[in-house]
């Protein structure tokens, strides 16, 4: 009876394991396939989310930037106008790659991985004027590849590693032309070694197919010695990160800067240099950025501006210099500030003494400025004032005497005798003194009294 139960149990279970297995082959077959599959598209699906597509000014902006992204989606929207792909992982623009986007007027590609643009990368995009493919590993390029791209105002190719050859011809005598004068502004050969540093813009286009350059220097002149090693300071365009939409920005922000990049772009509207260990502007560090409307040098060290600081600036509206180390501002460092608006100065130890008036002074004549942070630090009296009922306090006017009928004469209320005399003083001196300024008229008349009593 006991081996009859077990043989039917195992006839049910056997029965009942065709009905589980399908189930069963068809969830690992999802594993390993249509389920993969739709988990692909679904990805595809949240990366294009994750996109974040707005408008600004009527035009259409798509930003993926910090997607990780390889290449262009093919759902993503085609009437944008901006598309913003900086910071991913994409390492060769293919051809084509960009056509279904024909209303694009700028393209952003800096910090990714590109070494490579196929000829036809840019076919389609004949509305593009901007584009951005600084901060790449290009080595190599040809004019072919910016043919389709009549309208291009706008081209950064610095901090790429060019190698400045042969195959280069093209694309730098292209750049060389004078109508194009923000095409590839700031970049520079890598290689050769004779041709290193200099600006694409500048080189001497017959010295590319020259295999003479191609020779180290150590090479053509065997005994002459090495030159000294030069130091550069690094430039704006190879330590910052470039924007050029919705307005033009110059990133240098937590970049452990201790001075101000040399060879600032002059096409720059709003600056960033925050947060970084800058302790001196000196006299017109930023002449070329004429451009500038906003300034950011909050949460640096400063603790000195010359006069002439800010020379050049004439359309700058915005000026940030709080997190700072600034006890006052010498004469003169704000007068080139024409158009500003807006000025930043908290937490700042202003010390409230005879230096702190200009800014005051400045500030009273520009009243349509609106500034913030003007606390008093030091002295130990005046911590906690604001810096302008400090400087009220510094030029308030006597007290009037009292005992004068509101007369101040000087003389520390002495009573009414001095007062009495000068009445006596005017009537001796009556009809004879009317024509003489009336400062010496209060100063004389004891004089001219003592020679009419001799």
């Amino acid at each position: 009876m006991h081996l009859l139960t077990m043989l039917l149990v195992f006839l049910l279970l056997h029965s009942a394991e065709p009905r589980r297995g399908p189930r069963s082959g068809a969830a690992e077959r999802g594993k390993a396939g249509h389920v993969r599959g739709r988990g692909r598209a679904g990805l595809n699906r949240r990366q294009t989310q994750e996109c974040k597509e707005y408008m600004e000014a009527g035009e259409k902006y798509l930003d993926c930037q910090d997607r990780q992204l390889t290449t262009v989606m093919q759902d993503w929207p085609k009437d944008i106008h901006h598309l913003l792909l900086a910071r991913n992982k994409i390492q060769v623009l293919r051809e084509n790659m960009f056509s279904q986007f024909t209303q694009l007027k700028s393209l952003d590609l800096q910090q990714n991985d590109i070494s490579m643009v196929e000829g036809g990368a840019f076919n389609g995009l004949s509305q593009l004027t901007t584009l951005l493919l600084q901060h790449n590993g290009l080595k190599t390029a040809s004019e072919e590849a910016l043919l389709p791209l009549p309208r291009l105002t706008y081209l950064r190719l610095y901090d790429n590693p060019w190698s400045c050859h042969c195959s280069l011809d093209s694309l730098i005598r292209m750049l060389q032309v004078p109508s194009k004068r923000n095409l590839g502004n700031y970049a520079k050969c890598v290689e050769p070694l004779l041709l290193k540093g200099q600006k694409l813009k500048k080189l001497n286009v017959d010295l590319l197919c020259d295999n003479e350059v191609d020779r180290r220097p150590d090479d053509r002149e065997p005994g002459r010695p090495k030159p000294p090693p030069t130091k550069v300071k690094p430039e704006a365009t190879s330590m910052c990160h470039t924007y050029m939409f919705p307005k033009p920005l110059l990133d240098c922000s937590n970049k452990s800067l201790d001075h101000i990049p040399s060879n600032l772009p002059s096409d720059i509207v709003r600056m960033d240099l925050s947060s970084n260990s800058i302790k001196h502007l000196r006299p017109k560090q930023f002449l070329l950025s004429k451009d500038l409307k906003l300034l950011n040098l909050s949460s640096n060290s400063l603790h000195q501006l010359d006069t002439a600081a800010f020379a050049g600036l004439l359309y700058l509206r915005e000026l940030d210099l709080s997190n700072n180390s600034l006890h006052y501002f010498q004469y003169g460092v704000l007068e080139d500030l024409y158009y500003l608006r807006k000025l930043s100065l908290g937490n700042n130890p202003w010390i409230c003494d005879y230096n702190i008036h200009y800014l005051i002074y400045w500030l009273k004549h520009h009243p349509g400025v609106f500034y913030t942070g003007l606390i008093c630090s030091e002295p130990q009296e005046f911590r906690g004032w604001r810096v302008e009922d400090y400087v009220k306090t510094y030029n308030g006017e006597c007290p009037k005497d009292q005992q004068t009928g509101g007369m101040d004469t000087g003389q520390g209320g002495q009573g009414g005798s001095d007062n009495d005399t000068q009445e006596v003083m005017g009537e001796t001196t009556e009809g004879q003194d009317d024509r003489l300024p009336r400062p010496l008229q209060e100063r004389q008349p004891k004089t001219f009294e003592i020679i009419r009593l001799t």
